[in-house]
């Protein structure tokens, strides 16, 4: 097999990169110069996951890649437009639904036994006795059937939550969740919830689908988790559902844009916890995506099929 050539889109060059010698030639490009550099590439790597600038790109002239990996779970920055072309998508499925579950996990046991209002009394040196919430026998609804999502339903449930499962269509005999609930029956679950998680992949059917009429359908004590794309959102909405103490609290990992400006409004809401898309960062994850990718580009030289392959139509891996 002649020299493969591998174009990076990097922020920051990934690790490991050598195992690629002697089958590979590593090129590298930034936003400004991929275009030019994409009819070069077999391969392209897009390490700066982040960047929009393969949608920008990609409508040029000349070759394409027929492989684009991203070390992302969603695809969102990269559709529609290599939806209509022959390219394999893959993406990083597998490596966060661990750190994001805990993360999750996480959340729901500070909010539960308020350990943000417990160190806002230490701050102010206020000793003030209160009873908090129990988790075991909660109901969490939890948005997003893939892994992440299934991996997070399981963690809620080993605290002793009982969790609804959303996925895109609805399937009984589930051997974790019995049933997977479709999209449609979302909104009539969100009354009988005390969580409601969402870590849905995004697409045009989720696209702003916790909005004004979501909120008021959850009870006061609910609170609502967004680890997955900021634009399942209106954040507006979640502000206005926040301040009329509509809902209990919430916490948000991601956002309509990031970095969150600093004039945005949601810096300042009472009961809503902020992180900056640290969910799945954990210790050592930038080398566990770049060995993801040189293992798929073990089966790739060697003509096997390629693991995670996106639908690039439904917008993610299909699959259980």
């Amino acid at each position: 097999m002649s020299e493969t050539s591998v174009l990076v889109l990097d922020a920051d060059p990934p690790p490991r990169l050598d195992r690629l010698e002697g089958r590979a030639r590593v090129l590298h490009a930034d936003a400004k110069s991929l275009a030019e550099r994409l009819p070069e590439a077999d391969v392209l790597l897009v390490w700066d996951f982040l960047s929009d600038a393969v949608r920008e790109a990609w409508p040029g002239g000349g070759a394409r890649p027929r492989w684009v990996h991203t070390p992302s779970a969603g695809v969102d920055r990269l559709l529609p437009e290599l939806a209509g072309s022959d390219v394999v998508l893959t993406n990083a499925r597998g490596v966060f639904d661990q750190p994001i579950a805990e993360y999750v996990a996480g959340l729901v046991v500070a909010m539960a036994k308020d350990f943000f209002g417990s160190r806002e009394l230490q701050r102010q040196r206020r000793w003030k006795h209160r009873e908090t919430m129990r988790v075991g026998g909660t109901r969490a609804v939890v948005v997003g059937s893939g892994p992440i999502g299934r991996k997070t339903g399981r963690t809620l449930q080993a605290l002793g939550v009982e969790v609804d499962l959303v996925g895109r269509t609805e399937r009984d005999g589930d051997p974790d969740f019995g049933r997977v609930h479709g999209g449609a029956a979302l909104h009539g679950l969100l009354g009988g919830a005390d969580w409601v998680v969402c870590v849905a992949p995004l697409t045009e059917a989720t696209r702003g689908m916790f909005d004004a009429a979501a909120f008021a359908r959850m009870k006061p004590g609910a609170r609502f988790i967004n680890v997955g794309r900021g634009q399942h959102v209106v954040e507006d909405d979640l502000v206005e559902a926040l301040l009329e103490h509509r809902i209990a609290g919430a916490a948000l990992d991601v956002f309509a844009a990031e970095p969150l400006p600093v004039e945005s409004r949601l810096w300042d809401v009472p009961g809503l916890v902020l992180s900056p898309h640290m969910s799945g960062d954990t210790v050592g994850w930038r080398d566990d995506l770049a060995t993801q990718f040189l293992d798929n580009f073990d089966r790739w030289y060697a003509g096997e099929p390629l693991l995670n392959v996106v639908d690039k139509q439904l917008g993610y891996v299909p699959g259980g």
